[in-house]
């Protein structure tokens, strides 16, 4: 996060007493923050939205104007008018807001604690050494990096500024598409799993995609390992979607035979193989709500999107469980509670920006250039 400047006022305790400590908002039940956060909502008027990710809790999704993935939400408070964008999501989600967002916006994230453990398994300066590496190889002339959405913003000015862009799941393939027409290979961050499926999809086999270790010496590569190239996969994965295994498939092909396992991109190659559909939280979402009656399904994503979905497809006669009984929590994203929404709205209130997510104009000039192309891409 060292490419932000973060304005922590009032994160410990706020100006003349005049409101508790943050640490006060913690100590409380969460049922005591609804009408404390309806109220400051309702002061606060068009001037703050409050934007919900998919993954976010339900106490504190509940109160979002827009819901959605991150990028489907950074673009919706950039074409609105209102000053203070409060976003219920995590660290990369705040920074791609501020990028994106107009003049005058100010962007806050509820708590700084919220982060996103693939992001920070790409670190700045190691895919810095890693180009340095290709490089020295005369390879990096011929590679069109490109990074995930959920990638820190110093990331994706990388990418800017080395002629590649920024994807989501959902038009991964045809970021891949657009990088093929200009480059020989692909350096694809961080998310392996996500590159490896794109890839695959496309035709790449499986040993023209070797994984970059950023811990590794010259990454565990060879020269000729990443001569031959065609997408160079950076060691990292989605913790939540990664717990996700090939047995639940079998296991829950086993107990309903006539199941329809749909599973997010971000998860295992073998898993991916054995599932009926991939796609993003969007996508996940369309395939269930497209579906017939009476169809079941197991959908391999975070369980809080898993459980909402449940609840949708019930009403339209439609049955979705998770693929693994055990849930998986997006810790980082459970962070926002109603007690951080609350204190950060309060704050408001008063007149007061906690939290402040404010990407360095050097940074953000080249993450948007990454984030435009990706617009441009069909």
């Amino acid at each position: 996060m060292a490419n932000l400047i973060l304005d922590e006022a009032a994160a410990a305790t706020t100006e003349a007493g005049s409101m508790c400590s943050l640490d006060h908002y913690l100590s409380l039940p969460d049922h005591s923050m609804d009408e404390r956060i309806a109220e400051a909502r309702a002061r606060l008027g068009s001037s703050t939205i409050l934007l919900g990710h998919h993954y976010q809790r339900d106490e504190v999704i509940r109160f979002a104007d827009f819901t959605g993935d991150s990028y489907k939400l950074s673009k919706a408070a950039a074409e609105t008018d209102a000053e203070y964008l409060v976003f219920c999501g995590v660290h990369f989600m705040a920074e791609s807001a501020d990028i994106l967002g107009r003049d005058g916006q100010q962007v806050i994230l509820p708590d700084l604690n919220a982060g996103c453990s693939m992001a920070d398994m790409a670190e700045i300066s190691q895919v810095e050494a890693c180009w340095e590496v290709l490089e020295h190889l005369h390879l990096s002339e011929e590679t069109i990096p490109i990074t995930y959405m959920n990638s820190s913003a110093a990331i994706k000015a990388f990418c800017g500024e080395r002629g590649g862009l920024v994807c989501t799941s959902s038009n991964a393939g045809a970021a891949f598409r657009w990088a093929f027409e200009r480059g020989k290979r692909i350096l694809f961050l961080p998310d392996q799993h996500l590159g490896r499926n794109t890839g695959y999809a496309m035709g790449i086999p499986l040993d023209a995609m070797p994984v970059w270790d950023p811990w590794g010496l010259e990454g565990g590569q060879t020269k000729q390992s990443l001569a031959a190239s065609r997408v160079l996969l950076w060691k990292g994965h989605c913790s939540v979607h990664q717990r996700f295994l090939p047995s639940h498939v079998d296991e829950v092909r086993a107990k309903y035979p006539d199941i329809r396992v749909i599973v997010h991109p971000e998860c295992r190659w073998e898993v991916c193989q054995k599932a009926d559909a991939l796609g993003s939280t969007e996508r996940l979402i369309a395939l269930v709500d497209e579906a017939p009656a009476g169809i079941l399904f197991a959908v391999g994503t975070e369980i809080h999107l898993v459980n909402r979905l449940a609840r949708h497809a019930a009403s339209q006669g439609k049955h979705v469980i998770t693929l693994d009984d055990t849930g998986c929590l997006c810790t980082t994203m459970y962070r926002i509670s109603p007690q951080h929404l609350a204190w950060a709205l309060e704050n408001l209130v008063e007149g007061r920006v906690v939290n402040h997510i404010q990407v360095k104009k050097s940074v953000k000039h080249w993450a948007r250039v990454a984030l435009d192309r990706m617009l441009e891409v069909k």
